[in-house]
Order: C-alpha cells, then sequence, then structure tokens
C-alpha cells in the first residue's frame, strides 16, 4: 500500500519577504547587546567568558529554530512555541545577567506575529513586555511604580499586540488577493485554451463538412451537368444536319455549363481567401476596398485601430469573407454613395464593421436560409462557428451597418 506524504503547508509569499528582513534581526540585537555587556567596565574575565557562551547558545538557537527551521514548520504553533519560550527563557537569563540584553528581548515584540498564530502572538508580546520592563530595573517597591509598570506592560502589549495583529491581518488579506488574482489568470489562460480547443475542434468539423458539402456538390450538381452537357453535345452530333434541332442541343449545353459554373462558384464560395496566402488580414481588407471601390465607383474608407497582431486563421477567414460578402451586398442592393470599412483590434475580441448609407432594408425580410449564395446566412455561420457574432443594424432608407465580433485568438491558442 501507498502511502501519499501530506501536503507541506504553502508559505504565502508576502511572509517570505517579510522573512527575508527579519531573519538577521535577532543577531543584530543579540550582536548590539553582548558588545555593550561585554564593554561594561568591572567585569571579570569569567564573566565575560560567561556572557559570551550565554549569547553563543541564544545565537545557536535563534539559529537552528529560526533561520535554519524546516520549511514544514512555518505556520505549525507546536514547534514555534518551543522556539519563542525558550528564546524568552534565553533573553531573561541574559538580561537577568546584564540588563543590557533587555534590547535583545526586544525582538520578541517583532517576531511574534510572525511566526505564531494571533492569540498565541499577544501572549508572546505580554511576556516579553514583562521581560523588558521587569528584569532590566527588578520588581517595583512602592505602589505607585507597581501600577506604573502595570499600565506600562498593558498599553506596550494592547498597542504592540494591535497593530501587529492588524499588520498580520493586512498581510493575510494581502496574500489572498494575489492567490485570487493568479487563480484568476489560471482561469483566464485555460478558458483561452479551452476556447482554443473549441475552434480547433470547429475548425477540424468544419473541413470535414466541407469534404461532405464538396462531394455532394459534385456529384449532386458538376457530375450530372457534365453528363448533360456531354449527353447534349452527343445529340447535336446526331442532328448535325437539322439546323433547328442542332441549335436547339448546342442552347441547352450553353445553359448546362453556365448552370455548372455557378454551381462550381458556389461551391469553392467557403475555401479559404488567397487573398489572406499572400497578405496580413489588414493588408487583405485594404486590399479588398480598393479593388470594390474600383469596381463598384463607390468610395470606401478603411480604417483599422488597436494594435494589429496575427489571428487564427479560422478568425482571418471568417473576417475577410465577411467583409467580402458586406461589400458585395453594397454593391447589388444599396445604392449607397459612401462605404466605411472599420477593423478594431481589443484586447479580448476584434471587430468589423461595414457601414454604407445606402438603401437599407428590413432585417426580417431577408430568408433564414442559405438559398443565393454565400450570404449573411453563411456569414452568420462562420462567425458563431467560432464562438463569435453577427450583428446587422438597417432600415428602410437609413443604410446598413454589418458588424462582426469574433475572438481575438492568435495562432498560439490551440490545443495541447
Amino acid at each position: 500500500m501507498t502511502t501519499v506524504p501530506a501536503e507541506l503547508p504553502e508559505i504565502p509569499l508576502s511572509r517570505l519577504r517579510l522573512r527575508r528582513f527579519l531573519v538577521p534581526l535577532p543577531y543584530v540585537l543579540l550582536g548590539v547587546s553582548a558588545v555593550l555587556a561585554l564593554l561594561s567596565p568591572g567585569l571579570s574575565a569569567r564573566e565575560r567568558l560567561v556572557t559570551a557562551i550565554a549569547v553563543a547558545a541564544a545565537a545557536a538557537w535563534a539559529l537552528g529554530m529560526y533561520t535554519l527551521r524546516p520549511p514544514s514548520w512555518t505556520r505549525r504553533t507546536g514547534p514555534m512555541l518551543l522556539y519563542v519560550g525558550v528564546q524568552l527563557a534565553l533573553s531573561a537569563v541574559l538580561t537577568s545577567w546584564q540588563p543590557v540584553f533587555f534590547v535583545f528581548a526586544t525582538v520578541g515584540f517583532v517576531q511574534a506575529y510572525e511566526v505564531l498564530p494571533a492569540r498565541w502572538a499577544f501572549l508572546s508580546v505580554f511576556l516579553t513586555s514583562c521581560l523588558v520592563n521587569v528584569l532590566p530595573s527588578g520588581l517595583p517597591n512602592t505602589p505607585q511604580w507597581a501600577v506604573m509598570l502595570v499600565l506600562i506592560v498593558a498599553l506596550q502589549t494592547f498597542l504592540i499586540g494591535w497593530f501587529g495583529y492588524l499588520g498580520y491581518r493586512f498581510t493575510d488579506e494581502t496574500e489572498q488577493r494575489h492567490q485570487a488574482v493568479a487563480q484568476l489568470r489560471a482561469a483566464l489562460a485555460e478558458n483561452a485554451d479551452l476556447h482554443g480547443q473549441l475552434l480547433e475542434q470547429a475548425r477540424e468539423a468544419g473541413v470535414h463538412h466541407e469534404r461532405q458539402r464538396m462531394a455532394r456538390e459534385i456529384h449532386d450538381t458538376l457530375a450530372q451537368g457534365l453528363t448533360g452537357i456531354i449527353t447534349q453535345l452527343q445529340a447535336a452530333e446526331r442532328v448535325r444536319d437539322d439546323p433547328r434541332l442542332w441549335r436547339h442541343h448546342v442552347d441547352q449545353v450553353h445553359a448546362l455549363a453556365r448552370a455548372n459554373l455557378a454551381a462550381a462558384r458556389r461551391s469553392v464560395a467557403a475555401l479559404g481567401p488567397q487573398e489572406l496566402e499572400d497578405l496580413r488580414l489588414h493588408e487583405a481588407l485594404s486590399d479588398l476596398a480598393a479593388r470594390w471601390s474600383r469596381t463598384s465607383d463607390v468610395p470606401v474608407q478603411m480604417d483599422i485601430t488597436g494594435e494589429v497582431r496575427t489571428l487564427h486563421t479560422e478568425i482571418e477567414v471568417t473576417l475577410f469573407r465577411a467583409a467580402q460578402e458586406a461589400l458585395a451586398n453594397v454593391a447589388k442592393h444599396a445604392d449607397a454613395g459612401r462605404v466605411a470599412v472599420t477593423l478594431s483590434y481589443l484586447d479580448d475580441v476584434v471587430l468589423l464593421d461595414v457601414r454604407d448609407d445606402g438603401a437599407g432594408f428590413d432585417p426580417a425580410a431577408v430568408p433564414s436560409g442559405g438559398a443565393g449564395g454565400f450570404g449573411l446566412y453563411g456569414v452568420r455561420q462562420r462567425a458563431e462557428r467560432v464562438q463569435g457574432t453577427l450583428t446587422i443594424e438597417t432600415e428602410p432608407g437609413n443604410g446598413t451597418t454589418l458588424n462582426v465580433t469574433v475572438p481575438a485568438l492568435t495562432p498560439e491558442t490551440r490545443s495541447t
């Protein structure tokens, strides 16, 4: 049977930063106290040796139980209570031996909330206050001094304990906010990955759909149409001596050829545009708008806003086809005098707006199916396939605005 080790408690980042400044503090205060004690006049060599030994013991205890303590001890009450208890005892012994060591004893005020829970930290502050106020000068010998000492200890414990507690809470709340932000960033990254996976799945499903559609188109229209053309040509060969019948079959060939050409154009309408293979999206749209303006004799204003960046192929194809269809509809139906095309790169989405000042139309009168070519139905399908939206604002006589909003996914956002 495999035993799973218990997870070690996580040390908050803010506490790690605080500890980096607090680690040398006991040694600094102990060193200052030791120097002042050893320089005091009237000490014998034996007293200096005892002082040095006591100082070394205090330093070794701080080194082993505080500076070099195992990470698993952090925020564990038992080991830290042991450390603080012995630290207070060593401070009491040193201060009783040489009152100047009260300087070292004040480290208890600082370390209380760094190593102990709040209720134990208050007790540590109280004991430290008693130590630094009683041992250097001894117990009070008058009632007035006793009352004063009690007030000093009470006030010191309250102020240091309370502000220490506030700092403790602030540190915890700050760390919780940092963790919440980190979790949010992780969730956003995970959401982007999931979005990328959905997009990749949609692309694969779209490829499969396009293959099936092309196969049906070839079988149902092109192949049958070519068969009909061959049949009509064969019939025309048989009646070449009869001009009337020959002309009838030739006219049928022309009609079948035109119908098959239209079918072929419809079949390739959903394939990736050649322009995007040679140009970036904003360049391809600018080129499309310029060519459309020349052929339709309608001025087009092209605007690019935001930070231009390369997007996922499906996103770029969706936006290009939408602009292509919108401009084609303007040329066919709008009788517009001006057209504006705007491509906006935002943080999370990319917006395409095509606006005209033409005749407008009633959206409710537009068929919801895909009849008539790529059409607005196809634009909406493409947008929804990449988790985007299509919005049309129009009414008869007031022009039309077509807006396509798609996620700003980059080529790196893929399924892992």
